[in-house]
């Protein structure tokens, strides 16, 4: 198993995994800010995997970009691979909403982060609890 790049690992909390990427929640309370990680050593872009990891993490990208929509009523989906300052590759799947604090631009450096309160987190774990995901294994938070 692939270590989660420390910056990671200090914004996000890990929620669990898929057969390729480890599924993290930016802790970032001003957007459901979703992260997937693939589970390979050295890999910091998406054409360093291999041809069948590159397919898997299209398709858990994707799945959970529908499935976060839907369930999340987004008004549009980020879904970025920028890697600018965490060098391993990371896929940010962020819900957007016309009325969230940075739209219509990016997110990156709008606000500042604002930290979940308990409660929120609950709610947000809740719901996507409820997205019944398939192949996808739950971390014990």
């Amino acid at each position: 198993m692939a270590d989660i790049h420390p910056q990671l690992e200090n914004d996000c909390l890990i929620i669990g995994r898929f057969p390729l990427c480890n599924l993290l929640l930016n802790k970032d309370a001003n957007y459901p800010w979703f992260i997937l990680v693939p589970d390979r050593e050295d890999i910091g872009e998406i054409y360093q995997l291999s041809a069948t990891d590159q397919q898997q993490l299209i398709r858990e990208s994707s799945y959970l970009s529908k499935e976060l929509a839907t369930h999340f009523e987004a008004d549009k989906m980020n879904v970025a691979a920028l890697g600018n300052i965490v060098p391993q590759l990371h896929i940010h799947l962020i819900v957007r909403y016309k009325n969230d604090i940075a739209w219509p631009a990016p997110v990156w450096g709008h606000a500042a982060p604002k930290p979940y309160r308990e409660d929120q987190l609950d709610d947000l774990l809740e719901k996507l609890r409820g997205l019944c995901l398939s192949d996808f294994v739950y971390s014990d938070l």
